[in-house]
């Protein structure tokens, strides 16, 4: 079977293959008129990415309209937490607000344990349609956020400048904050091997706010966590790719390496030849072109992607946008980005 596996999924698993795969972050989403005009007829997020015949409507949108290599299933990393009884809305151009932040004791040991197949079923649902529907044209992507970033959520409440709430209960209270994220990370543990076991071929951890973290303390509460979700899932699935995407992870590109992981997304603030000098030959590299790019003109991103993949021929590597792709950015461009992308050849 080993012949018929989609290209992302094999360039994932280090096996040769005659050009790097291309995906986007956020690839499904506000770029995209189609998907303007569905949130105009269904307004409330949630209910875009918790109902599955919406979630995979949108899921399908960029599949349809460029063919990338990996479809990546429409959710939000805040997905899982009223499994574990924590509210959320989002807001449209606000963000998550969670609804009763979670800052004392009793609070973090009166969160339920996770139970995917009861809370998450739609995303079951959702992943095993792409699946079936992709038909192995292209790779199915899962993903979760990482403890860290999922506690910085819900100690702040809302998306933060400065972090200090999350920083405060780690400096003034770290036994507490520990607590939280250990229950982070069996919870997300078990909804990645739920995401795999549904149909998720490659999955992402999103640790977006480990960069707010200074070395020493991403060593303590970003890291090991990581780490641990890292190990439950590869304890049932050895050999599904892991990727690990951290923005503004220049000054923990090392640190990342040792967390088990397979794959390295970078944000666009590093040289990705730098970059390889500091990742293990051994572990993937993905990403790396800054998202602004693609306000530019055809010729200014077709040159950025050539020279980003002219610096790391030798690598396994995934053609991806350092960060999501922005909102307002031009939909011909990101076409432009996916079939330039499709040329290059090693």
């Amino acid at each position: 079977m080993g012949e018929n596996l989609p290209l992302l999924l094999s360039a994932a698993l280090g096996k040769s293959v005659n050009r790097p795969p291309v995906w986007m972050m956020r690839q499904a989403g506000r770029y995209m008129k189609i998907y303007r005009d569905l949130r105009e007829r269904y307004p409330s997020f949630r209910e875009r990415s918790e109902n599955p015949e919406l979630s995979y409507e949108i899921s399908m949108q960029p599949f349809h309209a460029f063919k990338p290599d990996g479809v990546i299933l429409f959710s939000d990393i805040l997905t899982p937490l009223p499994g574990m009884g924590i509210n959320f809305e989002i807001i449209e151009s606000k963000g998550p607000i969670i609804e009763e932040p979670i800052r004392t004791l009793s609070q973090i040991e009166n969160l339920e344990e996770l139970n995917p197949s009861e809370s998450l079923s739609f995303v079951g649902k959702v992943l095993s349609s792409l699946k079936k529907d992709v038909n192995n044209e292209a790779t199915v992507l899962g993903f979760v956020g990482a403890p860290w970033t999922l506690a910085a959520y819900v100690v702040e409440g809302k998306s933060s400048k400065n972090y200090s709430l999350i920083k405060s209960m780690a400096f003034k209270e770290p036994n507490l904050l520990h607590k939280l994220l250990d229950h982070f990370a069996k919870s997300i543990g078990e909804y990645l091997k739920y995401q795999i076991n549904s149909g998720a071929q490659v999955v992402q951890i999103f640790d977006s706010w480990a960069g707010q973290l200074s070395p020493q303390d991403y060593d303590i509460f970003a890291g090991p966590y990581q780490k641990k979700v890292i190990e439950i899932v590869k304890e049932e699935y050895p050999e599904t790719p892991v990727i690990l995407y951290i923005s503004g992870s220049a000054g923990v590109i090392e640190r990342m390496a040792k967390t088990g992981v397979d794959i390295i997304s970078l944000d666009w603030t590093v040289d990705i030849e730098e970059a390889c000098k500091r990742i293990p030959k051994e572990i993937g590299i993905q990403g790396n072109v800054d998202p602004g790019i693609l306000f530019g003109n055809k010729e200014s991103i077709k040159e950025r992607i050539d020279n980003t993949f002219n610096k790391i021929k030798d690598r396994k590597y995934i053609l991806n946008l350092g960060h999501g792709i922005l909102p307002g950015t031009p939909e011909e461009n990101a076409q432009t980005f996916f079939e330039h992308g499709k040329k290059l050849t090693y």
